[in-house]
């Protein structure tokens, strides 16, 4: 293998590593939420916080339901991605024409992405139905 072969193939991987990055960031955001409502539940069974109504226990179990699939969408997004950097990887050591392997699952990745992007997006509108019955 030449060096240029193995730099070039670090280059092509460089763009995935970042989109995995702010996945992680994504994660992140997911798993404070999920903290929150986890605690918020916990604290209103143990007579801490304002006891719940049935309809707001209920939207509370919907937002979990919507942070954990959103969790799931990027753990699967993140690993398809993965997947794409090792094929690019190999594609370029080995000089092999992978474009018809790395386009699919990128292509699948992109679309588990929106979908956690909507789950997202459910979720913040569920939590804001709250609010506004709070305010």
């Amino acid at each position: 293998m030449q060096p240029e072969s193995l730099s070039r193939a670090i280059q092509m991987s460089v763009a995935p590593v970042f989109l995995l990055a702010g996945i992680g960031a994504l994660m992140n955001v997911f798993s404070g939420r999920l903290s929150r409502i986890v605690d918020t539940v916990k604290a209103s069974q143990n007579g801490i916080g304002e006891p719940m109504d049935e309809r707001t226990k209920s939207i509370y179990r919907q937002r979990m339901k919507l942070t954990i699939r959103g969790i799931g969408l990027l753990v699967m997004t993140s690993l398809l991605i993965a997947a794409v950097v090792a094929v690019m990887f190999l594609s370029v050591v080995f000089q092999l024409n992978l474009a018809a392997v790395v386009v699919p699952i990128f292509i699948v990745a992109m679309l588990l992405l929106m979908l956690a992007s909507t789950s997202f997006l459910r979720e913040v509108r569920l939590a804001s139905v709250v609010i506004n019955k709070i305010l």
